[in-house]
């Protein structure tokens, strides 16, 4: 396996990652290694809306694999089968996510760049392989999701003072409400009083969440 790419995107650490790809606006970039800064590499990919993404969970590396692990969406107790989750705790560190391509840029001091959005993928990662996404053979609305279900997407009501969403550049404002909006705290902590931190671009984003509320209380 050959790493042909990094990704550029706004999520310094892996708290505060939306949980699933596609689900903020947010824009981040696929930047090739040299080998592969080559435009021919990308002829035809212009008339693709949407494309797949394969990628190593990097900052997930264990010694040995666990049959089973714990979904945080389940609370972060009780256990399901490795191969019925998206953990990144896996036999091999393998992510996949659905992308949309917003612009490719092929004259770029960093060769040819992919511009897409709705990626969940850290800062920083090595990406294995690009393939476009089919919708006639990739796209199943009648497809059940299991357990995953239990709980939806976008859950919290989102309270962001002007004095701090004026710190966050106006490009980046929607996409930040996105990912609060998803709960991004771990499952298992409920506590109103506690001050979370996460890290989003160049900024730490502070808040507390209390009931269906979450509150930002600071911005560094």
């Amino acid at each position: 396996m050959k790493v042909i790419a990094h990704v550029r995107s706004p999520f310094r650490e892996k708290f505060g990652i939306p949980r699933q790809s596609g689900l903020t606006e947010l824009r981040s970039e696929i930047v090739f290694e040299p080998e592969y800064r080559v435009p021919e590499a990308f002829r035809g990919l212009e008339g693709y809306s949407h494309l797949w993404i394969l990628w190593c969970f990097s900052e997930a590396s264990a010694e040995k694999w666990s049959p089973t692990v714990r979904p945080p969406r389940l609370g972060g107790n009780t256990r399901m089968g490795v191969f019925a989750t998206r953990s990144p705790y896996r036999p091999n560190p393998i992510g996949l996510s659905s992308v949309k391509l917003e612009k490719i840029d092929l004259h770029t001091p960093d060769g040819p760049v992919l511009l897409v959005s709705g990626a969940d993928i850290m800062d920083g990662t090595p990406v294995y392989d690009i393939k476009p996404y089919l919708a006639y053979t990739d796209s199943h609305p009648e497809a059940s999701d299991g357990f995953a279900l239990s709980q939806k997407e976008g859950v919290l009501t989102v309270d962001f003072p002007e004095k701090y969403l004026l710190k966050i550049p106006e490009e980046l404002r929607n996409g930040l409400i996105e990912i609060l909006s998803q709960d991004p705290r771990p499952q298992y902590q409920h506590s109103p009083d506690r001050v979370y931190a996460m890290a989003f671009a160049d900024f730490q984003v502070h808040f507390t969440v209390d009931g269906g509320v979450l509150t930002v209380c600071g911005i560094e």
